[in-house]
């Protein structure tokens, strides 16, 4: 591959690190034509980029970046490797499940860097399509904040329509215990009339 070549696939890798915020190192090799198929355009949908990539090439634009911890991910770079872009952070994780239940044996995660933490090893795909974005942290924040109140307010709810309640049941127990008094009144008034 000639020099100018290698530059330009360096600065396009750099440039993606820098559009992307999270990247899936995989491995994909050893799918057959439908099932590469079938991934890319499961990646499209999604919104994550594939692109295989060379080791070297790679490894050459993570030694290049200011984060340490990045570069740490130069040690999963054996074997084919394609890096999977995205703007949400458990997308790769969640389509690498998916496609593992119906039966494909990769893609397999050899590492990510992910809201800017290091992830290495299959082991952690789990951990990785468990991730939450920014706006579903602050969803679950707010539902939490939200669930003490409502239980106030349906405790108070509950307590005024209880007590609503007890009105009623006082209004009629006294309106009952006049009725026979104003009976037995003129009952006793009778006798003494004769």
């Amino acid at each position: 591959m000639k020099k100018e070549v290698k530059g330009q696939i360096i600065e396009t890798i750099s440039a993606q690190l820098q559009q992307y915020p999270n990247f899936y190192i995989t491995d994909i090799a050893g799918l057959n034509a439908g099932q590469t198929s079938k991934l890319r355009r499961e990646c499209f949908k999604e919104g994550i980029v594939l692109s295989v990539v060379k080791n070297t090439l790679f490894a050459h634009v993570l030694k290049g970046v200011e984060n340490e911890d990045m570069k740490s991910l130069t040690e999963t770079l054996v074997g084919n490797t394609a890096i999977m872009y995205t703007n949400v952070p458990a997308a790769p994780g969640k389509l690498i499940k998916k496609l593992q239940r119906e039966g494909f044996a990769k893609p397999v995660v050899k590492g990510a860097f992910v809201q800017d933490c290091v992830f290495i090893g299959e082991d952690k795909l789990d951990q990785l399509a468990a991730i939450k974005t920014r706006e579903e942290l602050i969803g679950d924040i707010i539902a939490l904040l939200q669930s003490p109140i409502q239980r106030i307010i349906g405790g108070l709810e509950h307590a005024s329509e209880g007590k609503a309640d007890d009105e009623k049941v006082g209004a009629a127990k006294p309106a009952a215990a006049e009725a026979p008094a104003e009976e037995a009144a003129p009952a006793a008034e009778a006798p003494a009339a004769e």
